[in-house]
Protein backbone atom coordinates (compact mmCIF):
# COMPACT_ATOMS: atom_id res chain seq x y z
CA UNK A 1 0.00 0.00 0.00
CA UNK A 2 1.59 3.27 -1.08
CA UNK A 3 2.01 5.68 1.90
CA UNK A 4 2.59 8.65 -0.36
CA UNK A 5 -0.07 11.55 0.03
CA UNK A 6 -2.33 11.92 -3.10
CA UNK A 7 -1.62 15.03 -5.31
CA UNK A 8 -3.12 18.46 -4.71
CA UNK A 9 -5.37 17.73 -7.59
CA UNK A 10 -7.20 14.79 -6.29
CA UNK A 11 -10.26 15.16 -7.07
CA UNK A 12 -12.44 13.50 -3.37
CA UNK A 13 -15.89 15.22 -4.09
CA UNK A 14 -15.97 13.21 -7.69
CA UNK A 15 -15.32 9.90 -5.98
CA UNK A 16 -17.98 10.61 -3.48
CA UNK A 17 -20.12 11.54 -5.98
CA UNK A 18 -19.68 8.42 -8.75
CA UNK A 19 -20.03 6.17 -5.27
CA UNK A 20 -23.43 7.55 -4.41
CA UNK A 21 -24.36 7.10 -8.34
CA UNK A 22 -23.39 3.67 -8.00
CA UNK A 23 -25.08 2.37 -5.00
CA UNK A 24 -28.42 4.39 -5.88
CA UNK A 25 -28.50 2.29 -9.11
CA UNK A 26 -27.89 -0.59 -7.17
CA UNK A 27 -31.08 0.37 -5.46
CA UNK A 28 -32.74 0.98 -8.28
CA UNK A 29 -32.19 -2.55 -9.08
CA UNK A 30 -33.36 -3.77 -5.84
CA UNK A 31 -36.95 -1.87 -5.98
CA UNK A 32 -37.42 -3.23 -9.10
CA UNK A 33 -36.97 -6.33 -8.01
CA UNK A 34 -39.27 -6.32 -5.27
CA UNK A 35 -41.99 -9.00 -5.73
CA UNK A 36 -43.83 -12.24 -4.72
CA UNK A 37 -41.16 -13.17 -2.44
CA UNK A 38 -41.01 -10.11 -0.83
CA UNK A 39 -44.58 -10.32 -0.02
CA UNK A 40 -43.72 -14.05 1.29
CA UNK A 41 -40.96 -13.18 3.12
CA UNK A 42 -43.56 -10.45 5.00
CA UNK A 43 -46.26 -13.33 5.74
CA UNK A 44 -43.82 -15.39 7.22
CA UNK A 45 -42.77 -12.73 9.33
CA UNK A 46 -46.11 -11.34 10.52
CA UNK A 47 -47.05 -14.97 10.84
CA UNK A 48 -43.59 -15.86 12.79
CA UNK A 49 -44.97 -17.15 16.98
CA UNK A 50 -41.55 -16.40 18.24
CA UNK A 51 -38.97 -13.94 17.20
CA UNK A 52 -36.90 -13.07 13.98
CA UNK A 53 -33.00 -14.26 14.87
CA UNK A 54 -31.11 -12.57 11.82
CA UNK A 55 -27.45 -13.58 11.23
CA UNK A 56 -23.94 -12.86 9.02
CA UNK A 57 -21.00 -12.41 8.97
CA UNK A 58 -18.60 -9.72 8.87
CA UNK A 59 -20.24 -6.89 6.74
CA UNK A 60 -23.47 -8.73 6.17
CA UNK A 61 -23.39 -9.38 9.95
CA UNK A 62 -22.98 -5.84 10.51
CA UNK A 63 -26.26 -5.34 8.36
CA UNK A 64 -28.22 -7.89 9.89
CA UNK A 65 -27.40 -6.67 13.52
CA UNK A 66 -29.23 -3.42 12.11
CA UNK A 67 -32.11 -5.13 10.55
CA UNK A 68 -32.44 -6.77 13.88
CA UNK A 69 -32.69 -3.54 15.55
CA UNK A 70 -34.53 -1.84 13.19
CA UNK A 71 -37.43 -4.81 13.63
CA UNK A 72 -37.58 -4.84 16.98
CA UNK A 73 -38.31 -0.87 17.51
CA UNK A 74 -40.79 -0.77 15.22
CA UNK A 75 -42.97 -3.83 16.57
CA UNK A 76 -41.62 -7.15 15.44
CA UNK A 77 -38.93 -9.01 17.63
CA UNK A 78 -35.94 -9.83 16.67
CA UNK A 79 -32.72 -10.06 17.91
CA UNK A 80 -28.72 -10.83 16.38
CA UNK A 81 -26.91 -13.76 16.39
CA UNK A 82 -23.65 -14.65 15.60
CA UNK A 83 -23.24 -17.69 13.56
CA UNK A 84 -19.77 -18.71 14.22
CA UNK A 85 -20.90 -18.84 18.06
CA UNK A 86 -24.15 -20.12 17.13
CA UNK A 87 -21.72 -23.07 16.18
CA UNK A 88 -20.83 -23.43 19.28
CA UNK A 89 -23.89 -22.93 22.09
CA UNK A 90 -25.37 -19.91 21.07
CA UNK A 91 -27.91 -21.92 18.24
CA UNK A 92 -29.68 -22.70 21.53
CA UNK A 93 -30.89 -18.44 21.37
CA UNK A 94 -33.48 -19.78 18.10
CA UNK A 95 -36.54 -22.24 19.08
CA UNK A 96 -38.59 -23.77 16.95
CA UNK A 97 -41.00 -20.57 16.91
CA UNK A 98 -38.74 -18.44 15.43
CA UNK A 99 -38.10 -17.38 11.80
CA UNK A 100 -34.32 -17.11 10.45
CA UNK A 101 -33.29 -14.56 8.20
CA UNK A 102 -30.01 -15.17 6.88
CA UNK A 103 -27.31 -12.55 4.93
CA UNK A 104 -24.86 -13.75 2.96
CA UNK A 105 -23.41 -12.05 -0.37
CA UNK A 106 -22.11 -14.95 -1.79
CA UNK A 107 -24.71 -17.08 -0.27
CA UNK A 108 -21.87 -19.57 0.63
CA UNK A 109 -20.39 -18.20 4.25
CA UNK A 110 -19.41 -21.71 5.82
CA UNK A 111 -20.34 -20.20 9.10
CA UNK A 112 -24.24 -19.86 7.80
CA UNK A 113 -23.97 -23.56 5.98
CA UNK A 114 -23.24 -25.27 8.69
CA UNK A 115 -26.60 -24.45 10.88
CA UNK A 116 -28.64 -25.60 7.91
CA UNK A 117 -29.05 -29.30 8.99
CA UNK A 118 -30.07 -27.99 12.42
CA UNK A 119 -32.59 -25.60 11.47
CA UNK A 120 -34.04 -27.59 9.32
CA UNK A 121 -34.59 -30.23 11.85
CA UNK A 122 -35.63 -27.43 14.03
CA UNK A 123 -38.11 -26.30 11.57
CA UNK A 124 -37.83 -22.78 11.35
CA UNK A 125 -38.59 -20.80 8.43
CA UNK A 126 -35.30 -19.79 7.02
CA UNK A 127 -35.40 -16.43 4.90
CA UNK A 128 -32.52 -15.51 2.91
CA UNK A 129 -30.78 -12.64 1.52
CA UNK A 130 -28.21 -13.64 -0.73
CA UNK A 131 -26.69 -11.36 -3.98
CA UNK A 132 -26.43 -15.26 -5.83
CA UNK A 133 -29.84 -16.96 -6.27
CA UNK A 134 -27.68 -20.06 -7.25
CA UNK A 135 -25.99 -20.55 -3.72
CA UNK A 136 -26.20 -22.79 -1.57
CA UNK A 137 -27.47 -20.87 1.01
CA UNK A 138 -30.22 -19.47 -1.38
CA UNK A 139 -31.33 -22.64 -2.60
CA UNK A 140 -31.52 -24.15 0.88
CA UNK A 141 -33.72 -21.35 1.81
CA UNK A 142 -37.82 -21.24 2.17
CA UNK A 143 -37.96 -17.76 0.67
CA UNK A 144 -34.61 -15.78 -0.95
CA UNK A 145 -34.82 -12.18 -1.58
CA UNK A 146 -32.01 -11.54 -4.39
CA UNK A 147 -30.01 -8.45 -3.22
CA UNK A 148 -27.30 -8.52 -6.44
CA UNK A 149 -26.12 -5.70 -7.58
CA UNK A 150 -24.59 -4.53 -10.53
CA UNK A 151 -21.32 -3.13 -9.32
CA UNK A 152 -19.98 -2.46 -5.86
CA UNK A 153 -18.38 1.10 -5.29
CA UNK A 154 -15.21 -0.05 -4.31
CA UNK A 155 -12.94 0.19 -7.63
CA UNK A 156 -11.54 -2.74 -6.77
CA UNK A 157 -14.84 -4.60 -6.51
CA UNK A 158 -14.07 -6.21 -3.29
CA UNK A 159 -14.88 -4.07 -0.41
CA UNK A 160 -18.84 -4.37 -0.05
CA UNK A 161 -20.70 -1.00 -0.70
CA UNK A 162 -23.67 -1.50 -3.09
CA UNK A 163 -24.37 -4.26 -1.82
CA UNK A 164 -23.96 -4.22 1.81
CA UNK A 165 -26.28 -0.49 0.87
CA UNK A 166 -28.66 -2.68 -1.05
CA UNK A 167 -29.27 -5.28 1.88
CA UNK A 168 -29.57 -3.03 4.71
CA UNK A 169 -32.01 -1.02 2.15
CA UNK A 170 -34.12 -4.07 1.86
CA UNK A 171 -34.68 -4.92 5.67
CA UNK A 172 -35.50 -1.59 5.63
CA UNK A 173 -38.30 -2.10 3.13
CA UNK A 174 -39.53 -5.57 5.28
CA UNK A 175 -39.75 -3.49 8.51
CA UNK A 176 -41.77 -0.71 7.04
CA UNK A 177 -44.03 -2.94 5.28
CA UNK A 178 -44.26 -4.87 8.48
CA UNK A 179 -44.80 -2.10 10.62
CA UNK A 180 -47.75 -0.79 8.25
CA UNK A 181 -49.03 -4.00 8.74
CA UNK A 182 -49.48 -4.45 11.96
CA UNK A 183 -50.64 -1.01 11.97
CA UNK A 184 -47.87 0.21 14.43
CA UNK A 185 -48.10 3.73 15.64
CA UNK A 186 -46.25 6.36 16.94
CA UNK A 187 -47.35 5.68 20.45
CA UNK A 188 -46.06 2.17 19.82
CA UNK A 189 -42.50 3.75 18.71
CA UNK A 190 -42.45 5.64 21.79
CA UNK A 191 -43.25 2.97 23.81
CA UNK A 192 -40.21 1.06 22.59
CA UNK A 193 -37.94 4.44 22.63
CA UNK A 194 -39.10 5.79 26.34
CA UNK A 195 -35.44 7.17 26.49
CA UNK A 196 -35.55 9.47 23.33
CA UNK A 197 -37.10 12.71 22.97
CA UNK A 198 -39.54 10.97 20.78
CA UNK A 199 -40.78 8.76 23.25
CA UNK A 200 -40.88 12.03 26.24
CA UNK A 201 -42.78 13.45 23.73
CA UNK A 202 -45.44 10.76 23.13
CA UNK A 203 -45.75 9.49 26.62
CA UNK A 204 -45.06 12.25 29.20
CA UNK A 205 -48.63 13.83 30.12
CA UNK A 206 -49.85 16.55 31.92
CA UNK A 207 -49.83 14.86 35.24
CA UNK A 208 -46.48 13.74 35.17
CA UNK A 209 -45.00 17.17 35.38
CA UNK A 210 -47.55 19.61 36.59
CA UNK A 211 -47.90 20.88 40.22
CA UNK A 212 -50.66 19.64 41.97
CA UNK A 213 -52.45 19.90 45.36
CA UNK A 214 -50.80 22.66 48.14
CA UNK A 215 -48.21 23.03 45.15
CA UNK A 216 -51.25 24.94 42.95
CA UNK A 217 -50.72 29.03 43.34
CA UNK A 218 -54.33 30.33 43.76
CA UNK A 219 -56.63 32.64 45.51
CA UNK A 220 -60.54 33.61 45.67
CA UNK A 221 -62.22 36.42 43.63
CA UNK A 222 -62.52 37.82 47.03
CA UNK A 223 -59.03 38.25 47.35
CA UNK A 224 -56.81 41.29 47.25
CA UNK A 225 -53.59 42.21 44.77
CA UNK A 226 -51.51 41.97 47.53
CA UNK A 227 -53.01 38.21 48.73
CA UNK A 228 -52.39 37.20 45.68
CA UNK A 229 -48.87 38.63 45.04
CA UNK A 230 -47.98 36.66 48.79
CA UNK A 231 -49.32 33.44 47.18
CA UNK A 232 -47.24 34.04 43.75
CA UNK A 233 -44.45 34.39 45.75
CA UNK A 234 -44.90 31.07 47.67
CA UNK A 235 -45.72 28.68 44.91
CA UNK A 236 -43.06 30.46 42.56
CA UNK A 237 -44.83 29.57 39.44
CA UNK A 238 -44.67 33.47 38.23
CA UNK A 239 -48.60 33.29 38.12
CA UNK A 240 -51.68 32.17 40.46
CA UNK A 241 -55.18 31.03 39.52
CA UNK A 242 -58.55 32.59 40.99
CA UNK A 243 -61.45 30.69 41.50
CA UNK A 244 -64.47 30.70 42.66
CA UNK A 245 -65.67 29.05 45.75
CA UNK A 246 -65.85 25.60 44.14
CA UNK A 247 -62.36 25.73 43.12
CA UNK A 248 -63.10 26.35 39.50
CA UNK A 249 -61.03 28.67 37.16
CA UNK A 250 -62.47 31.85 36.67
CA UNK A 251 -59.14 33.97 35.87
CA UNK A 252 -55.46 34.50 36.15
CA UNK A 253 -52.60 36.70 37.38
CA UNK A 254 -49.06 36.63 36.39
CA UNK A 255 -45.83 38.60 36.33
CA UNK A 256 -46.82 40.25 33.29
CA UNK A 257 -49.70 41.19 34.82
CA UNK A 258 -48.71 42.79 38.00
CA UNK A 259 -46.21 44.77 35.96
CA UNK A 260 -49.22 46.43 33.74
CA UNK A 261 -50.69 47.02 37.66
CA UNK A 262 -48.09 48.78 38.75
CA UNK A 263 -48.12 51.42 35.49
CA UNK A 264 -51.03 52.83 37.37
CA UNK A 265 -49.69 54.52 39.98
CA UNK A 266 -52.86 55.33 41.73
CA UNK A 267 -53.66 51.78 42.52
CA UNK A 268 -53.37 50.60 46.09
CA UNK A 269 -51.83 47.01 46.45
CA UNK A 270 -53.51 46.48 49.68
CA UNK A 271 -57.08 47.36 48.70
CA UNK A 272 -57.28 46.65 44.73
CA UNK A 273 -59.25 43.76 44.48
CA UNK A 274 -57.60 40.93 42.14
CA UNK A 275 -60.35 40.48 40.02
CA UNK A 276 -60.28 44.15 39.12
CA UNK A 277 -56.97 43.36 37.48
CA UNK A 278 -56.79 39.33 36.40
CA UNK A 279 -57.03 37.93 33.03
CA UNK A 280 -60.55 36.74 33.00
CA UNK A 281 -59.95 34.11 29.76
CA UNK A 282 -56.64 32.34 30.62
CA UNK A 283 -55.39 29.69 28.33
CA UNK A 284 -55.79 26.68 30.82
CA UNK A 285 -55.42 22.80 29.05
CA UNK A 286 -57.14 19.62 30.40
CA UNK A 287 -55.02 17.15 32.73
CA UNK A 288 -55.15 14.31 30.01
CA UNK A 289 -53.45 16.10 27.75
CA UNK A 290 -49.87 15.38 26.88
CA UNK A 291 -47.37 17.55 28.21
CA UNK A 292 -46.06 18.39 24.51
CA UNK A 293 -49.44 20.09 23.99
CA UNK A 294 -48.94 22.26 26.89
CA UNK A 295 -45.76 23.12 25.07
CA UNK A 296 -47.61 23.63 22.07
CA UNK A 297 -50.23 26.21 23.37
CA UNK A 298 -47.46 28.37 25.58
CA UNK A 299 -45.45 28.57 22.11
CA UNK A 300 -47.92 29.70 19.86
CA UNK A 301 -49.88 31.68 22.44
CA UNK A 302 -46.67 33.08 23.43
CA UNK A 303 -47.33 32.48 27.26
CA UNK A 304 -45.20 30.86 29.86
CA UNK A 305 -47.57 29.42 32.06
CA UNK A 306 -50.42 27.31 32.40
CA UNK A 307 -53.70 26.24 34.13
CA UNK A 308 -54.61 22.27 34.64
CA UNK A 309 -58.32 21.57 34.65
CA UNK A 310 -60.90 18.83 34.59
CA UNK A 311 -64.23 18.85 32.54
CA UNK A 312 -65.45 20.81 35.10
CA UNK A 313 -63.53 23.58 34.78
CA UNK A 314 -62.19 22.74 38.07
CA UNK A 315 -58.02 23.76 38.50
CA UNK A 316 -56.79 20.50 39.37
CA UNK A 317 -52.63 21.51 38.44
CA UNK A 318 -50.44 23.95 37.27
CA UNK A 319 -47.34 24.23 35.26
CA UNK A 320 -44.88 26.55 33.49
CA UNK A 321 -42.19 26.52 31.05
CA UNK A 322 -39.48 25.67 33.37
CA UNK A 323 -41.56 22.02 33.79
CA UNK A 324 -41.08 21.17 30.62
CA UNK A 325 -37.64 22.27 29.93
CA UNK A 326 -36.81 19.96 33.21
CA UNK A 327 -38.74 17.50 31.42
CA UNK A 328 -36.85 17.82 28.48
CA UNK A 329 -40.41 18.17 26.26
CA UNK A 330 -39.27 21.46 24.59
Amino acid sequence: MSTEAPPDDFDFAATGRRVIEVETRGLAEIAGRIDGAFSEACRALLACRGRVACSGMGKSGHIARKIAATLASTGTPAFYVHPGEAGHGDLGMITDADVVLALSNSGETDELLMLLPVLKRQGNVLIAMTGRPASTLATAADIHLDVSVPEEACPLHLAPTTSTTAALALGDALAVALLEARGFTADDFARSHPAGSLGRRLLLHITDVMHAGDEIPRVGEEATLSEALVEMSRKRLGMTAIVDAAGCLVGMFTDGDLRRALDDEARDLRTTRIAEVMTRTPKSIGSDALAVEAAQLMERHKINALLVVDDGRKVVGALNIHDLLRARVV
